[in-house]
């Protein structure tokens, strides 16, 4: 049986009367990168949620629209929900929402955030006025995990995530504007402190990978998504937890294994930043998925810098990441 696993950031897929590009646009462009996927289980990363005519729920309007007329919009879909209290019938959030669209039955699905990981606190040095006492240092998104049932009877884990970007977190009263900073002191300080954020959701994801692993040693289990890390920067490290890093060969099969190594070095990259070609997105997978492992893509003929001022834009028509997908052969 053939399996096809995939993954895009949509970067901020919205619909809004005053939206430029408008939804229309972005349509034309995405939705044939998403037909090319040719998936058969896709991880969405930043999709925003609408409320229509009725202001009922808010929903995902925009990715209904997207997904019209092709197969994915009758796949199983799970997405996560907006933790407000919106009565009985859940929401999802105004942004980044995660979405898992597959062509399988979904037996279980959970949202993950700090339910394995207690929230850090941290007192910070340079915020003005001086911060009192410590805070908590929490990350804005959870992690999907969601469980498919695959034709053969077996199970599928797929875990989506989108980890916190390398950007700077807010300190009270050191910015100076949208970008400036008031000191290089409090830059590094929110630098810090979103390092601690991403790195916190990379833990949490592994340690969910390691439960899994526990109840079912030989577990088919894909952790897809925007990591917002390169495979040796510390998030991937976490997530890998490979032997040279853990020293014990005995640990071996529980490493996850990047696949786009499969690739030559000139072509894993998934976003190109300040003209720097780099491998934001990845699909890991557990050594018995590898196993069934075929190939590899990466989408990323057309990518634009995500920093060049010429170009870069909130709302831009094409994604600045690149689609990823992997396939594999099943018994």
């Amino acid at each position: 049986m053939r399996l096809r696993l995939a993954t895009f950031n949509l970067e901020n897929l919205d619909d809004a009367p005053d939206l430029d590009p408008p939804l229309e646009a972005r349509i034309a462009v995405l939705r044939p990168q998403l037909l090319r996927l040719d998936a058969d289980v896709l991880c969405l990363q930043e999709i925003h949620g609408q409320r229509g005519p009725d202001k009922g729920p808010r929903r995902l309007l925009a990715l209904d629209r997207l997904l019209e007329g092709t197969a994915y919009a009758g796949y199983h879909r799970v997405s996560t929900t907006s933790t407000g209290d919106h009565g009985d019938e859940p929401w999802v959030a105004d942004l980044h929402n995660l979405v898992v669209l597959s062509r399988f039955p979904v037996a279980e699905s959970h949202e993950v955030k700090a339910e394995l990981v207690a929230v850090p606190t941290y007192r910070l040095t340079t915020a003005e006025p001086p911060a009192a006492e410590a805070e908590a240092c929490a990350w804005d998104r959870p992690l999907l995990h969601v469980t498919l049932t695959l034709p053969n009877g077996h199970p599928l884990h797929v875990i989506n995530l989108h980890l916190r970007a390398p950007t700077a977190a807010h300190v009270p009263g050191q910015k100076a504007g949208a970008f400036a900073w008031r000191s290089t002191a409090a830059w590094a300080e929110g630098y810090f402190l979103a390092g601690i954020k991403r790195t916190a959701q990379a833990l949490e994801a592994r340690l969910l990978v390691d439960r899994l692993l526990d109840a079912e040693p030989e577990a088919l289990i894909a952790v897809m998504g925007d990591c917002n890390a390169e495979e040796r920067e510390t998030p991937l490290r976490i997530l890998m937890c490979e032997t040279a890093d853990t020293g014990n060969g005995a640990l071996a099969a529980r490493s996850l294994v990047p696949l786009e190594r499969s690739l030559p070095r000139d072509r894993r990259f998934s976003v190109i930043h300040k003209g720097r070609p780099v491998m934001l997105d990845h699909i890991l997978v557990s050594r018995q998925l590898l196993g069934h492992f075929r190939r590899f893509e990466i989408h990323n003929e057309t990518l634009s810098d995500e920093t060049d001022p010429a170009t870069h834009v909130e709302y831009a028509t094409e994604s600045y990441h690149a689609p990823l997908v992997a396939e594999f052969a099943l018994p």
